[in-house]
């Protein structure tokens, strides 16, 4: 797989670093890619802007900052009109539709799962990053469902397994749903 570079944003406590620290772990541990993440927030805890960048690569990685952002992943309107103009032609958008509207765009192919609602349905609106994560995997297949699973299930407390890959599975259903050929 050539070098893929994943930017995650929305603000704090929707868990977008962990979204990305799951990302690389099943990129690098279980994947057997290569993978960097950098990550950047406010000062306040939770509610300030904030963001992931991942750099996946099959090749060992030399440089690992972004320079083209192939996959915006929005979990916040304003995370998503921060990071829009830096999604390369052609790069995909996924994005919560319960809270961004994407603009339009000829080239760009655009993803959105009522990612928020769905964690509620679930019995916790905490877990909407990782029906994000599984709606991503399903959606753009840059890391197998495994060893995004092993890698959702070895990076939350225990307490909280179950919910997590119920999650995870719930948003792969739906990128699975979405990309079925209809008829």
């Amino acid at each position: 797989m050539p070098r893929k570079e994943i930017r995650i944003t929305g603000y704090g406590g929707q868990g977008v670093i962990l979204t990305g620290y799951i990302f690389g772990k099943a990129a690098a541990i279980f994947g057997g890619l290569h993978s960097t993440m950098t990550q950047s927030f406010g000062p306040e805890a939770r509610g300030s802007a904030c963001a992931s960048a991942l750099v996946v690569d099959d090749n060992v990685i030399a440089y690992p900052y972004m320079r083209d952002t192939d996959i915006l992943i929005a979990l916040s309107r304003e995370g998503y009109e921060k990071y829009a103009d830096e999604l390369s032609e052609n790069g995909i958008l996924v994005y919560d539709a319960d809270l961004v509207t994407p603009h339009q765009s000829d080239t760009v192919q655009a993803y959105g799962i009522q990612a928020a609602r769905l964690a509620e349905e679930l019995g916790n609106r905490i877990v909407q990053n990782i029906v994000v994560v599984g709606f991503t995997t399903a959606v753009t297949g840059i890391i197998d469902r495994e060893a995004v699973a092993k890698a959702v299930e070895s990076s939350v407390p225990g307490s909280t397994i179950e919910l997590n890959l119920k999650a995870f599975a719930t948003g792969y259903e739906e990128g699975q749903k979405l990309l079925a050929p209809v008829g």
